[in-house]
C-alpha cells in the first residue's frame, strides 16, 4: 500500500536499498513488533503500514509521532538482523515544501522607515525555528 503524498503521520527513515529489501520482505512482522514496542512505552500511536520510496522506508501511523516514538521505531529498525545500521539515517517526520514570495516588505525600525532584505528575513525565520533548512530562491 502506498500513498501519493506525504503527510505528518509518516515517519521517514532514510537508508540504502539493500536495507529496504530486508525490511520490506517482512513488513507485517515489523508492524507487529513496532506496535508491541510502542505499547510497552504506553504510546498513543500505532504503526499502520510500512512502504518504501526511493531510498527511505516510510512508516505510517494513526497519529503524529513524538520524538520518543520515532526513536523507538528507528532503534528497532537499526537492530534488525541483516541490516547495515551505518546506512540508516535518523528518522524524521515528513516535511512539506512551501514557497513564500517576499518582495518590498517594509518595516519600522528606530523610528525610521526602511526595507527588509532577504538575508534579514532568512535570519529571522531561522532564529524563530519556524522552518528547518530555509532556502531562498530568486
Amino acid at each position: 500500500m502506498t500513498t501519493k503524498e506525504l503527510f505528518r503521520k509518516q515517519i521517514i527513515v532514510p537508508m540504502s536499498g539493500d536495507n529496504i529489501n530486508v525490511i520490506i520482505s517482512q513488513t507485517n512482522m515489523h508492524i507487529l513488533n513496532i506496535n508491541r514496542l510502542l505499547k510497552t512505552i504506553k504510546s498513543n500511536i500505532s504503526a499502520d503500514f510500512i512502504c518504501f520510496d526511493n531510498k527511505e522506508v516510510i512508516i505510517t501511523t494513526n497519529e503524529m509521532a513524538t520524538t520518543l516514538d520515532m526513536n523507538i521505531m528507528g532503534k528497532y529498525i537499526k537492530e534488525l538482523d541483516n541490516i547495515n545500521s551505518n546506512d540508516i539515517m535518523s528518522s524524521h517526520l515528513s516535511q512539506s515544501k512551501s514557497y513564500l514570495k517576499t518582495f518590498g516588505v517594509s518595516y519600522y525600525s528606530n523610528n525610521m522607515f526602511s526595507f527588509i532584505i532577504y538575508r534579514q528575513i532568512e535570519e529571522i525565520i531561522k532564529e524563530t525555528h519556524l522552518f528547518n533548512d530555509v532556502i531562498f530562491a530568486s
